[in-house]
């Protein structure tokens, strides 16, 4: 697979917004109206993450959902990263 490099990582970021280059992975919070609306997206992502075979580290707080991707792997963020970020993102589209 391969690490991404930075520079192609900060470029590839500019087509999504909600998303950082922290820490060595990407890195997104995301705020919803109630706990049950972002329930239902964590479920939704869930399920995507065990049909891509690759998982988040995230942490929920009531209306709160924050994200951090890696290919642990690799040590760092891949192109599985960004497919992963791509699918919570229209995932996270659909609940607002």
């Amino acid at each position: 697979m391969g690490l991404l490099t930075d520079e192609n990582i900060e470029k590839r970021l500019l087509r999504f917004p909600d998303w950082e280059h922290r820490n060595n992975t990407l890195y997104a919070e995301f705020e919803f109206d109630n706990f049950k609306d972002c329930f239902s997206a964590m479920s939704r992502i869930a399920f995507e993450c065990e049909a891509q075979g690759h998982h988040p580290d995230w942490t929920n707080v009531y209306n709160m959902l924050k994200i951090s991707l890696s290919t642990h792997d690799e040590n760092g963020v891949t192109e599985k990263d960004f497919k992963l970020a791509d699918a919570i993102e229209a995932i996270v589209e659909v609940e607002e």
